[in-house]
């Protein structure tokens, strides 16, 4: 593990499009979450598993030129010194959220702020293209992922039961929120 001194977050160029998996690595599975939604309101409990797993995600094969110099969306990469440890990628949803439509930092590097840094520089854009906050979905059982984005402010607004019926592994999906707080959007307004 690494401290964040050093980490550059820099916006996706044509020179870094040949590494921009090279973040994706395994992640490991220690349980999941079982949500409840009671007078309007989500909470959740978590469920260890015995034996924990690991997974990798696929390589996203994409055109990842169309994310280079658009308003609509935007890849940043976290990079310390020349290699790129971490990306967030965000497109400018119809509900006037950031959708993360995916969010990655390397083994080595997790645990260390590469992460909340990534979350930050989204934040910034985010609000820069006049959006309210920030929102992503990820399954019930990627326990460690949900903890991350509680830590970083994020709520659960939902569950969809039927988004992974193709997926005999994945129970739910849950869609976590982030939503700036009306001062920092005044502050953002009129500075």
């Amino acid at each position: 593990m690494k401290d964040n001194v050093g980490i550059i977050i820099k916006p996706l160029e044509n020179q870094f499009i040949n590494i921009i998996n090279d973040t994706n690595e395994s992640f490991l599975i220690i349980g999941k979450i079982l949500p409840e939604f009671s007078d309007g309101v989500w909470s959740y409990e978590e469920e260890l598993y015995d034996t924990p797993s690991e997974i990798r995600f696929p390589d996203d094969k994409l055109d990842w030129s169309a994310y280079i110099d658009s308003s609509e969306k935007i890849v940043l990469l976290a990079f310390h010194e020349d290699t790129c440890i971490g990306q967030i990628r965000l497109v400018k949803d119809w509900n006037r959220f950031a959708y993360i439509e995916n969010i990655a930092v390397k083994k080595d590097f997790r645990k260390s702020g590469v992460g909340h840094l990534l979350l930050e520089a989204a934040e910034t854009w985010a609000k820069g293209q006049s959006l309210i906050g920030l929102s992503l979905e990820a399954q019930n059982d990627n326990l460690i992922a949900c903890r991350f984005y509680v830590k970083e402010g994020f709520v659960l607004g939902g569950v969809d039961t039927l988004k992974q019926s193709a997926n005999p592994n994945i129970d739910l999906t849950l869609y976590w929120y982030k939503i700036f707080s009306e001062t920092e959007g005044t502050a953002d307004a009129q500075g």
